[in-house]
């Protein structure tokens, strides 16, 4: 999942009915290779190779699993036999810094480069290397030697590195060059306004900011508000600076921002303190490059980016929480938990990692200890209706269906008394939670509520709809809203499988076969659907194809919400003597049920 985004309440279980910063510019990729492919072990060195086969082959295989961890023992063994094996060498560096082994990336990335002064990976390890221990002036070699990281990056650096050196009208004429370039002027200017905020020209940083034509204030990140508001109390601006934390930091469980925003009422100006060296200026470069890669879904560099990020400022907990969130999407889950156990009490995205915690002790099959872990958050922030929200998301997935309506009650009941408005996802959530208690009425009004904000949501008309077929009420409305939730999502498999078993109950069985046979063919492993189809194809005469469909829901199965024993009587003795056996209600809804 990528780790819990905060006011993220959509991502439900898998039941039937659920299933349902800009880039900056094109980014070269690194050519970094993540243990996918071969080592390059040459044949001048095969006969040691054969003495190292079982640690290339572990090796490989740790890192087809994304386990860099794994990997790195193996191709340290490769190394002692073969120490200037290239592959082996950019792999190790590339797996070290990736689990936050700095030194040992360094030391490996230094030979590499020694060997292969082009290899990108290796530059970009020395760099960070450089700029983490302001060693400005081997951070300008890098950027100025005969490998290109990547164009923005490197004239980003050598503008910082500059800046580092003392040369300032250098450092501000690279990133008036960089502004030129197309789609570069907002970010360039920004870094220019955060160099002029280190040498305390507020007035300077603040014209750049807030000039309309640049368009900066619209492409700051959390980071950047925060700096834009320290700029605006040093300009004595207070007023000003409240409106901003209020708008962009309402509800913020961040110590900072709480005494910030108090010094402001007090009309006291805290000094300009988002970064303090030139070196957490190239760390802002490399966490802003790093979300832009993630974004253009290249997972492994981007986890690269914002090792190097936080390797040059740790105290960028906003790439940290990015570390931990992509190892869990690389199947890392143990290392994503150390990711945001990192991440101290009280820091901004302090909540955001502990809710990554619990979704990866979700992951890990620990349930228990994730809802105690989200039980415990919601009473330390008792004005977060976040908290409790998530706190119900975890809670509603147990299947603690009553708890979770007391948690997204709770939530209501904050946002309510703060001015906000809740989402449709906290409505539908609720209502999940209200229709699986047997509370239909209740869950009726929230799906209801829900669509009021967002009329044309697929999944709240696929679960409204559905639910309102098997009740056998409101049918045309029913069949109207599924509709257009699969004219929303046309290739949702589970939403075609609503609509197609919606008009099987209406008895418009012929009319059924189309929309389950490609409900099925978007979703081809799923049981649920292999056994609507089943059923469809058993009420038109094609009884073969029926009984072929039923084993293979039994083959992809089980499922919570399948009847396996009621699926292995209708291969015995067909659909409606098999349903007729479980107590199963008709086929058909009842002339009565359609009124």
């Amino acid at each position: 999942m990528g780790g819990y985004i905060l006011g993220d309440t959509a991502a439900f279980g898998r039941t039937h009915r659920e299933k349902i910063l800009p880039r900056l510019m094109n980014l070269r990729p690194l050519a970094v290779g993540i243990l996918i492919g071969a080592l390059g072990l040459s044949s001048a060195t095969e006969g040691a190779a054969q003495g190292t086969a079982g640690a290339f082959l572990a090796a490989r295989e740790a890192g087809m699993r994304n386990d860099m961890a794994r990997a790195i023992p193996y191709l340290e063994r490769i190394l002692r036999t073969n120490p200037d094996n290239l592959g082996a060498l950019e792999n190790a560096s590339v797996s070290a810094f990736s689990i936050g082994e700095y030194d040992r990336a360094a030391e490996h990335a230094a030979h590499l480069a020694a060997l292969d002064p082009s290899n990108r990976a290796a530059a970009l390890i020395l760099l960070a290397e450089a700029f983490q221990s302001e060693d400005y002036a081997t951070a300008l070699a890098i950027t100025e030697g005969e490998v290109e990281i990547h164009p923005l990056l490197d004239e980003l650096a050598r503008a910082w590195a500059h800046m580092g050196e003392g040369r300032m009208s250098e450092a501000l004429d690279l990133l008036d060059e960089l502004s030129s370039q197309p789609g570069m002027a907002a970010f360039a200017r920004y870094c220019r306004a955060l160099a002029l905020s280190l040498v305390g020209d507020v007035e300077g940083a603040l014209a750049i900011i807030e000039a309309p034509e640049d368009g900066v204030a619209q492409t700051l990140n959390r980071r950047g508000y925060h700096a834009y508001a320290q700029l605006l109390g040093l300009s004595q601006r207070f007023d000003d600076a409240l409106d901003l934390i209020d708008a962009v930091f309402a509800g913020s469980t961040d110590a900072g921002v709480a005494a910030m925003r108090a010094a402001y009422e007090a009309e006291n100006a805290l000094p300009f303190d988002l970064i303090t060296t030139p070196a957490e200026g190239m760390a802002e470069v490399l966490a802003v490059m790093a979300n832009a890669i993630r974004s253009a879904q290249n997972p492994h560099e981007a986890l690269i980016y914002a090792h190097a990020a936080v390797r040059v400022n740790p105290a960028l907990t906003d790439a940290q929480l990015m570390i931990g969130q992509i190892l869990e999407d690389l199947g890392q889950p143990e290392q994503a938990l150390d990711a945001y156990a990192s991440i101290p009490e009280g820091d901004g995205f302090s909540m955001a990692a502990r809710m990554g915690q619990a979704q990866v002790l979700e992951t890990l099959g620990d349930m228990e200890a994730a809802i105690a872990e989200l039980t415990d958050l919601a009473a330390e922030h008792p004005q977060s209706h976040v908290a409790v929200q998530v706190l119900g998301d975890f809670q509603r997935r147990d299947t603690q269906f009553d708890a979770a309506i007391t948690s997204y009650t709770q939530a209501f009941a904050l946002m309510e008394a703060q001015g906000i408005s809740p989402n449709w996802q906290t409505w539908f959530s609720r209502a999940v939670a209200y229709e699986r208690s047997r509370r239909w009425p209740e869950a009726e009004a929230d799906f209801r509520a829900a669509l009021e904000i967002e009329p044309n949501q697929a999944t709240v008309l696929n679960y409204l709809g559905y639910s309102l077929v098997e009740r056998g009420e409101s049918l045309d409305e029913a069949l109207e809203m599924i509709e257009r939730a699969v004219a929303a999502e046309p290739d949702s498999g589970y939403i075609t499988d609503s609509l197609a078993w919606a008009l099987f109950r209406l008895g418009r069985y012929e009319e059924a076969v189309p929309h389950m046979e490609r409900a099925v063919e978007l979703e081809p492993t799923d049981p649920i659907l292999n056994d609507h189809l089943g059923d469809v194809y058993w009420v038109v005469g094609r009884q073969r194809e029926a009984r072929f469909q039923w084993r293979r829901a039994l083959s992809f199965g089980p499922s919570e919400d399948m009847n396996s024993e009621l699926i292995y009587r209708k291969l015995d003795i067909g659909l409606e003597a098999a349903r007729e056996e479980f107590d199963e209600p008709p086929l058909r809804l009842a002339p009565a049920d359609t009124e």
